[in-house]
């Protein structure tokens, strides 16, 4: 639940979440259930702050392809999320290890004085932000990007605006 002062009363009420997934070779799915498919190997951007509000938190979440095998594919080679002045990057097959500001570290760990925590979550490795930014990597071929609704309309990327 998110508790916040309207019109003059303390209220409660529950935020919901957007969600976005990239999947295999690869498949996307927006924010806003749309789908498509894109065989690139660049560094894409999933999302990120694209609003000049400056209460909004500055992240981005960035996902690198790689061919495996066969050129008319690509899947997820890394996933780098930038929040708090910290580069996290996931490397496909590094399991139970991720990069901080390039250094190898091993999971669980809390950053940024709390704000942000990185824990392995089954076969996954979940980064989670205090501002509910949820993004969960399999280290392999599939990763999930969680947002609040209150930052909708405020992203860009990939994953819609």
């Amino acid at each position: 639940d998110k508790c916040e002062v309207m019109d003059g009363k303390f209220t409660c009420f529950q935020e919901t979440t957007s969600t976005c997934w990239v999947t295999g070779d690869p498949h996307y799915q927006t924010f806003d259930g749309k789908t498509f498919d894109l065989m690139g190997t660049c560094t894409y951007t999933l999302t990120k702050t694209c609003d000049t509000d400056p209460t909004l938190p500055v992240f981005s979440v960035e996902a690198k392809n790689e061919h495996r095998g066969n050129l008319k594919v690509s899947y997820i080679r890394s996933v780098t999320v930038r929040v708090y002045d910290v580069t996290i990057t996931v490397v496909r097959s590094e399991n139970g290890i991720v990069r901080v500001n390039n250094h190898p570290s091993h999971l669980p760990m809390s950053l940024a004085q709390g704000k942000l925590h990185l824990q392995q979550k089954g076969k996954s490795v979940l980064i989670q932000t205090d501002f509910r930014l949820n993004i969960l990597y399999d280290w392999d071929d599939h990763v999930v990007v969680k947002l609040p609704s209150s930052l909708s309309g405020k992203v860009c990327g990939m994953c819609g605006n």
